[in-house]
């Protein structure tokens, strides 16, 4: 980045709505349901995990009309362990193919929407152990139950196994605590209510997903939040859920440099569309467009 200027931050500070997910159990959220509901899952190699998610989320039928695995061509037989366990499965590389390769978690995202057929649609991770029910009635809490909100985040503890194979409470989720919730504090502190920016469980109303632009990457999160903010006209129709603990796989250290520096790409394409960030070189991220846009759905 070379002869940047940024210009002043907001200085408010606003508190995101917070729910825990033990409010909402299944029958409340049978009781209040009004819409049609997808789960996706987008999936790579998550042979050991997918499974009992499949399974689990299965037994909240009736609630949920869709689980929608979207498979990035895994080997492992991911995607025909999910057919099995009654998933719908789509290979993310042949939606809106049109669009060429497929370039990431984002871009499955974003394809995913093209087969979605749910009012409400639950994006879910499907390389999280010992998954819970919770995760899914969770998200969807809010968006049923609680007037106004439209846009659910999730959040957790992450414990962090070491090599020696200790435990460490809350030292998972490095980039959030390093890079995603620093920069967002600093200069777009009304977002900084966010526990979890990088959470890969979120919950929109499909109308608002599909006016959203989707990163491509490892920005997909942050990106997200920006839009949605922008989109929601602040963060007053947005809420986030504790799901209490997660544990999921960890990558080295230099693994996740280049997850932090797509991070940081998002926030500096966002200062820089906002006109706060001048005379920047910076490389944006890749963005699908909003699915919206699109017309008719492929």
């Amino acid at each position: 980045m070379v002869g940047a200027r940024l210009t002043d931050c907001d200085s408010t500070q606003e508190l995101i709505r917070s729910f825990h997910h033990s409010q909402y159990a299944l029958e409340r959220l049978l009781g209040h349901k009004r819409e049609t509901i997808t789960v996706v899952l987008p999936t790579r190699e998550v042979a050991d995990t997918l499974g009992p998610i499949v399974e689990r989320l299965q037994g909240l039928a009736p609630l949920i009309d869709q689980i929608l695995v979207t498979d990035a061509g895994s080997a492992d037989g991911s995607a025909e362990i999910a057919a099995a366990g009654g998933a719908e499965v789509r290979q993310e590389s042949e939606l809106l193919a049109q669009f060429g390769p497929v370039l990431g978690k984002g871009d499955a995202m974003w394809r995913s929407l093209a087969v979605a057929r749910g009012d409400l649609v639950v994006y879910l991770d499907s390389d999280t152990p010992d998954f819970s029910p919770h995760f899914a009635t969770g998200l969807l809490g809010p968006l049923i139950c609680e007037p106004g909100v439209r846009f659910v985040k999730g959040h957790f503890r992450r414990p962090f196994a070491s090599p020696d194979g200790r435990e460490y409470p809350s030292d998972g989720g490095r980039v959030t605590e390093l890079t995603a919730r620093p920069l967002l504090s600093a200069f777009f502190p009304d977002l900084a209510g966010f526990a979890q920016p990088l959470a890969g469980e979120v919950a929109a109303r499909r109308e608002l997903f599909e006016r959203l632009p989707f990163a491509t990457g490892y920005a997909v999160e942050t990106a997200m939040l920006l839009h949605a903010r922008e989109a929601l006209g602040g963060t007053d129709g947005m809420a986030q859920v504790d799901l209490e603990i997660r544990r999921n796989r960890h990558q080295p250290l230099p693994a996740l440099a280049p997850m932090a520096r797509e991070v940081l790409a998002a926030v500096l394409e966002k200062l820089s569309a906002d006109g706060r960030l001048l005379d920047s070189d910076h490389a944006p991220p890749i963005e699908r467009p909003p699915y919206a846009t699109l017309g008719a759905r492929a």
